[in-house]
């Protein structure tokens, strides 16, 4: 890469790393929903594959900026950060399923409580997720982008920014029908962007609490991704005879957004809407990036 291109990457950073994000993963999820490839653990792994776009924008970008890789891989592993906080990144999402559930009760959502899934499911789903099926995206979303926004922004206007640029990454899962996402109708569209949004505050609020550890978010992207095995919602009753009842999977949506949205709300309340943690946020130099514009060695 020529040192011009380097110096051009260095001076615009966060539009640097959305664009080989968004190119890397649109490439890759564009082409398997252009394929017709049929769902499949292949479909899955390529999924997955294409959601390095985010970690693979920070690394070039971080690394034409004469910054420091090491910094930045550094926060996956950052696991010293207390107990609290493990209890929490493991906890919470088994809070916010049990709201949603008890919601989705309250309304008239039937049941099923004979069909619960093997442990074992679960923290395979969790270690999958971890790494491969969301947890890698937040390197670059959580452990690149929104360190750098902190540094203008207030943590909650940095979350909304994330967020939407999170959302709209996801786009090709949305033109894919094979994917989760691809059989969605528009309202459940509209309820997963709340979602996420919802979400990104809370991502927002677990890595400037612990001090930048990629790896807790991470996780706990993956228990929140991973708790729909545990939902007790009757299957049958969901998709009778292999067709989607619209109002009890959308209200099984709406009940799952509920706690995610209060969460998130009573987060602001509590911690402030500048920082979302009882201390100062990483810096962008924490996230491995050097403190000036100027672009380093070519080595």
């Amino acid at each position: 890469m020529s040192r011009s291109i380097r110096a051009w990457i260095d001076q615009h950073r966060l539009p640097s790393f959305v664009a080989i994000a968004y190119a890397f993963t649109w490439t890759i999820q564009g082409a398997l929903a252009y394929s017709g490839m049929e769902a499949s653990w292949t479909h899955s792994i390529l999924i997955g594959f294409g959601g390095f776009g985010p970690p693979i924008g920070a690394a070039v970008v971080i690394w034409a900026s004469g910054g420091s890789l090491r910094t930045w891989v550094g926060q996956m592993f950052k696991w010293r950060i207390g107990v609290k906080w493990w209890v929490l990144a493991l906890g919470l999402p088994f809070v916010i399923l049990s709201l949603g559930v008890l919601l989705f009760v309250a309304a008239g959502g039937p049941i099923d409580l004979t069909a619960f899934e093997s442990p074992f499911i679960y923290l395979f789903a969790m270690a999958w997720g971890t790494v491969w099926g969301g947890g890698q995206e937040d390197l670059g979303w959580r452990g690149f982008m929104l360190p750098i926004l902190q540094d203008s922004y207030s943590a909650l206007v940095s979350s909304a920014i994330v967020g939407v640029t999170w959302a709209a990454w996801h786009l090709p899962l949305f033109l894919n029908a094979t994917t989760t996402h691809g059989g969605w109708p528009l309202s459940q569209q509209l309820l997963w962007m709340v979602s996420i949004l919802a979400g990104s505050i809370l991502w927002t609020w677990m890595y400037n609490s612990t001090g930048g550890s990629v790896l807790a978010v991470a996780v706990f992207h993956a228990g929140i991704n991973a708790m729909g095995i545990f939902h007790p919602a009757d299957p049958e009753a969901l998709v009778p005879n292999g067709v989607p009842d619209p109002w009890l999977n959308l209200l099984a949506e709406v009940t799952g957004a509920v706690p995610l949205v209060v969460i998130a709300l009573l987060l602001v309340v509590g911690y402030g809407a500048d920082r979302l943690a009882n201390h100062d946020p990483p810096t962008p130099q924490d996230a491995g990036l050097p403190p000036d514009t100027d672009v380093r060695s070519d080595g």
